[in-house]
């Protein structure tokens, strides 16, 4: 009950509504190395700005590192989901990193904020900081 007073009150700060959908996803992005990682997640919530993913296990993702996510082809037709996400991958910069599980010592989840197109203007899009990367 408390998570869900706490998503509300987030939403009222928000400049989108984040809903609450669980549908299996994957990130995948390049390490310091520059070799293709990825790893399976599962969304916990979602808005037209960002997301917020579980991931069980899997090498750790440094903050602002750019991902992309696709959720698994299967759920894509959910209606809760936002546009960009139905269509496929979406470029996104991670904004926010979990504390780490004490089991494996890496994140327990990443909140991920969805890079602008550039065809899009300001009214269209969320307003998004910069991004050191």
């Amino acid at each position: 009950m408390a998570d869900k007073r706490n998503l509300a009150r987030s939403n009222v700060e928000r400049s989108s509504e984040r809903r609450v959908v669980a549908l299996p996803a994957r990130l995948t992005w390049k390490d310091a190395s520059g070799a293709v990682r990825f790893i399976s997640v599962m969304t916990r919530d979602v808005s037209e700005a960002g997301v917020f993913v579980d991931c069980e296990a899997g090498a750790a993702i440094p903050l602002f590192r750019l991902v992309h996510l696709q959720v698994e082809r299967a759920t894509r037709g959910s209606e809760a989901l936002p546009l960009r996400l139905r269509e496929g991958r979406v470029l996104s910069a991670v904004w926010r990193v979990a504390p780490c599980r004490r089991s494996t010592g890496t994140p327990s989840g990443y909140a991920l904020r969805f890079l602008v197109e550039p065809h899009m203007t300001a009214s269209q899009a969320a307003p998004l900081e910069a991004i050191a990367v």
